[in-house]
């Protein structure tokens, strides 16, 4: 037996399993976020790990061309900066690559033809030649570089304005708002009907709403489409909006009809006596004690027609004004799949707004799954 004020040991490896279950899925998402803010150069050169750390790499510069040095006295000199951005930290520089770290910032290197070059640490270099210099190609400079941690805003905004990301994020909302409501009201309706309502056939209809949940709905998609374009749909917002409702109903009814049977039938009964309708005691008692498994069932929703590109493919058009999120994530990686920056943007936008709707509903999730499964005697 277990002690009173004790645990035993299978619920602290419950409590472990969980414990590294989330950190599987909170590490690669806060990765994904750090690497959505960093530039091309620092994802291809470090992890995101390293993003609040000084990094240190390689790189090879081209000076300017030696036509634009500009005479100082008796030489001629040329000057710039090897960042790009301005800001970094050399470590040490060479003009060779055999000796691509042979001298310290500051100190000055001599050129087989005669120039001398000077790199200091925060960038500036200065070559400077003895006679005037020409041609239209610049020395080749090796430099060791630290650069601080940096973090942009650009890659969000080319994402969302000039990859239209903002556009299918829109288009995205429009198709998955109503998708997630309908099938809500018309399975909420359905669900109160086989649960409290006495009819003919009522475990007939359960087990048919049973045995679709095991249907694959690819086996829908081209009879439903020949129906849509039969009776005038075609494709649009409409036809997948229907699509997604039909497709949906089977596992909302099952949750809902399985909830609202648990619910305390002394209510029901008590509303029924003093004369209520079953529309007053659907609106006014069953959706308000229901709420739990309508807010399950929308993060499912919601979810599974947020992610979905299949459907989406089948029953929208492939206009701007159609494409969905996860559409346009399949176009960037074809015709950005090396700009990792761009990528990483794109997938936290579409991952930002369905886990703002799981972080807000999900206390109701483990009830509303969890209800019909027990009840009092």
């Amino acid at each position: 037996m277990e002690m009173a004020g004790t645990k035993s040991r299978l619920t602290w490896a419950v409590n472990l399993a969980v414990g590294f279950l989330v950190l599987l899925w909170i590490i690669p998402t806060f990765g994904l976020l750090v690497s959505s803010f960093r530039d091309r150069d620092a994802i291809s050169t470090s992890g995101w790990w390293t993003a609040l750390s000084a990094s240190e790499q390689n790189v090879i510069v081209r000076a300017d061309a030696p036509d634009n040095a500009r005479p100082d006295g008796a030489v001629w000199v040329l000057t710039g900066n090897v960042f790009d951005s301005g800001s970094g930290n050399v470590t040490a520089f060479g003009i060779t690559s055999r000796e691509p770290e042979a001298f310290a910032p500051g100190e000055v290197a001599t050129h087989a033809r005669g120039h001398q070059i000077t790199v200091e640490a925060n960038g500036d270099y200065r070559i400077t030649y003895p006679e005037e210099p020409s041609g239209n190609r610049g020395q080749r400079l090796f430099v060791r570089a630290e650069s601080p941690p940096s973090f942009t805003l650009d890659n969000y905004r080319e994402v969302m304005f000039a990859e239209g990301m903002g556009k299918a994020l829109l288009n995205t909302l429009t198709v998955t708002i109503p998708a997630t409501i309908i099938p809500i009201l018309v399975a909420a309706f359905a669900a109160y009907a086989l649960a409290w309502m006495e009819m003919p056939g009522r475990a007939l209809l359960i087990a048919a709403i049973v045995g679709l949940l095991v249907v694959p709905l690819q086996v829908a998609f081209i009879p439903l489409l020949k129906l849509h374009n039969n009776i005038g749909i075609g494709k649009g917002y409409l036809g997948i909006w229907l699509a997604h409702t039909g497709f949906g109903l089977p596992l909302a009814v099952f949750l809902l009809r399985n909830y609202m049977a648990g619910l305390p039938g002394e209510i029901i009964e008590s509303a029924r006596v003093d004369g209520a309708s079953d529309f007053a005691i659907f609106r006014k008692i069953i959706l308000p004690l229901s709420f739990p498994a309508l807010a399950s069932f929308a993060i499912f929703q919601f979810l599974w027609v947020w992610n979905d590109l299949l459907v989406a493919k089948v029953f929208l058009g492939t206009g701007e004004d159609q494409v969905v999120m996860t559409g346009r994530i399949v176009d960037l990686l074809g015709s950005r799949g090396g700009d990792w920056e761009i990528l990483a943007a794109s997938a936290f936008v579409s991952i930002a707004v369905p886990i703002a709707v799981f972080f807000s509903l999900q206390r109701y999730l483990v009830r509303g799954l969890l209800a019909g499964s027990v009840k009092g005697g």
